[in-house]
């Protein structure tokens, strides 16, 4: 029988950033009621929502660190002081989890990529000329970056703070390459990536919690705006044999461990954890599915609620409406484009506003470092989150709130995407899927919206709930929401 899949179309023109934060290696090829602290580990200073400043300290002497070829202006003096920052963070934290004594980098290399051939900088033996790059070299211990393209960029999209998480990326290989955290052995590039973004993650902890000298970070805009860039340098394309980075989730995934649970969990990242944490889930393509999305119509959404229901059971099945979003309903604010009243037990959904979500953005799929990943699964998501109200009304759950319900919400949305990626599944998720979610959760968050479309103003909050739930599960929904 011929499975209905869901495929996923991804919006990102990466152009040459394509190779952004893949290190250099040796042969030079160039993220109601309040949750209680003890429960939410992105609580910081006693605010898991924190809407403070976010970006570089005002009034902070900067750094007196000097990178080679730079040209002492605002870029490279933002990326000194996140460098400066990044070494005093380590010099005291790395050996309270590493052997020996932190060894900071050699030098530091600032260039331009759009410098003529013959005024282009050397970097890890090899010439910078219209290298768009940021990278760490393990031949002489050394960080570089272009300040005339790539920094810029991340700071156009993604605000200053996109810097700081890129630098500390890349000086996760250092850290990497210094505690020996390969092992001595493996080659695998996808390791190496998600060790460094577990230990970018470390970092930006410690910078939220009000610790760095010359930055802040708060958890709302700032971190959804690190989050972003992360996103955006993404394996876009699964089947690409030189992907590197790893998927979009996958990306989210290590920079959420490195923030919630520390340098211990970025140390314990192999490839057995890898695969622990892809088991069951789509990793790549099969035949024809790269280019193939699932219409959004009646036909294809009766399909998915008929496998909703058989993935996770309820009592008394809701009604599905497919003429619209469902109007006064008692007591509640209706939510676009698909809606649940739990008073007549019914979910409506707007088709055409459904599949324009799912629809794909040309204007961002053309912008370079693009966040944005479309496709059917970023609009299918929400449905999906609207039959996870229903079940958490047949578990007698409240369903207002959004740190509770909306949060439980994206987690239970999370635990039925892993149902929906089973071999027996009817429609069945593809690679590229988890990404569309990962973009819409993001975004605008509409599949972590309580019944009445409250939404968390954290992005990593939504994202670490759905995570939560496509990992590990309906009971952990019910017992961390």
């Amino acid at each position: 029988m011929i499975k209905h899949r869901f495929a996923g179309a991804v919006a990102a023109a990466l152009v040459s950033v394509g190779v952004l934060t893949t290190g250099c290696s040796a042969n030079t090829d160039a993220s109601d009621k309040a949750v209680p602290a003890i429960d939410n580990p992105w609580e910081v200073a006693g605010a898991a929502t924190a809407d403070g400043p976010s970006g570089p300290r005002s009034g902070v002497p900067d750094t007196d660190k000097k990178a080679e070829n730079g040209d002492g202006g605002a870029v490279d003096t933002l990326a000194l002081n996140a460098i400066a920052d990044i070494e005093e963070y380590w010099q005291t934290e790395y050996p309270k989890t590493f052997p020996g004594d932190f060894d900071p980098a050699s030098k530091y290399i600032s260039w331009s990529a759009k410098a003529p051939e013959s005024e282009a900088a050397s970097f890890c033996f090899s010439s910078t000329y219209q290298l768009v790059n940021a990278a760490y070299c393990p031949l002489n211990h050394t960080i570089g970056w272009d300040r005339s393209v790539l920094l810029p960029l991340l700071i156009d999209r993604f605000d200053k703070m996109s810097v700081v998480m890129v630098l500390a990326h890349e000086y996760g290989h250092a850290i990497q390459a210094q505690a020996d955290l390969l092992r001595g052995f493996t080659m695998d590039a996808l390791v190496k990536e998600q060790q460094a973004d577990c230990l970018a993650g470390v970092f930006l902890r410690h910078v939220a919690e009000g610790n760095s000298k010359h930055f802040t970070l708060n958890t709302t805009d700032g971190l959804n705006g690190v989050l972003g860039a992360t996103v955006a340098v993404r394996d876009s394309d699964p089947n690409d044999p030189d992907a590197v980075h790893g998927s979009a989730f996958e990306r989210v995934t290590a920079v959420q461990m490195g923030y919630t649970e520390g340098a211990v969990s970025c140390k314990n990242i192999d490839e057995d954890e890898i695969e622990q944490r892809r088991a069951g889930l789509p990793v790549t393509f099969e035949d024809g599915e790269r280019d193939e999305q699932l219409p959004v119509n009646k036909e294809n959404l009766s399909t998915l609620a008929t496998q909703l229901g058989k993935s996770m059971p309820v009592s008394k099945a809701p009604t599905f409406d497919y003429a619209g979003v469902t109007r006064d309903c008692a007591s509640t604010t209706t939510t676009e484009p698909v809606s649940y009243c739990p008073g007549s037990n019914t979910i409506g959904t707007d088709l055409a506003a459904m599949a324009e979500r799912a629809g794909e953005n040309s204007e961002a799929k053309q912008k370079a470092l693009s966040a944005v990943v479309t496709g059917d699964y970023d609009a299918a998501v929400v449905f999906v989150s609207r039959y996870a109200l229903a079940v958490q009304q047949d578990r007698g759950l409240s369903l207002t709130g959004a740190a509770t319900a909306g949060l439980r919400t994206a987690c239970l949305s999370g635990a039925l995407t892993t149902k929906l990626s089973e071999p027996s599944s009817d429609p069945r998720l593809s690679a590229g899927d988890l990404d569309e979610a990962v973009s819409g959760l993001l975004a605008d968050g509409l599949a972590a919206a309580d019944v009445n479309g409250e939404v968390v103003a954290s992005g990593y909050q939504r994202l670490e709930a759905f995570r939560t739930g496509v990992l590990d599960g309906e009971q952990a929904c019910l017992t961390k929401f």
